[in-house]
């Protein structure tokens, strides 16, 4: 079993989203941001803890070799990367940047509207667009404070 699917695994067996996972050139660090969709507050110290202490005795089990296991939310600008992301948080303001450019742009930042045949639909300053959700490089969603 490859590493993403061993913490994917656990992380989703203890009720949690395993939003994102990073990793240090050499794998010394393993970074990951977690989301639980259906409590309300986001993530706290607790929910981290408790990935963390299960999570340790996995990696250790399957004699995974790494010297530091961060976890935490995933913050106000969250990646987006699966197709359910842009789903979930359609009608959010958010900023992408493509891998190769389409019209002279590889930066865009608009509204959400969701996702649909593989192509992700925003609404831009200059109008709405449709982006082909395999030529996204980075996702985040644009933080709102009230």
């Amino acid at each position: 079993m490859d590493l993403h699917n061993l913490i994917d695994t656990t992380v989703t067996g203890l009720g949690y989203e395993l939003v994102d996972l990073e990793q240090s050139p050499r794998g010394r660090v393993l970074r990951l941001f977690i989301d639980k969709p259906d409590k309300s507050g986001g993530i706290d110290v607790e929910d981290c803890a408790l990935v963390s202490n299960q999570l340790s005795r996995v990696l250790a089990v399957e004699n995974v070799d790494y010297d530091r296991l961060e976890i935490s939310s995933p913050g106000l600008d969250r990646v987006l990367k699966k197709p359910v992301d842009f789903e979930r948080f359609a009608g959010s303001q958010i900023n992408l940047r493509l891998r190769l450019p389409v019209g002279g742009r590889r930066n865009f930042n608009g509204v959400l509207h969701g996702l649909q045949d593989g192509r992700v639909r925003l609404t831009i300053d200059t109008g709405e667009v449709e982006l082909d959700l395999g030529n996204i490089d980075k996702a985040r969603l644009v933080p709102k404070f009230d």
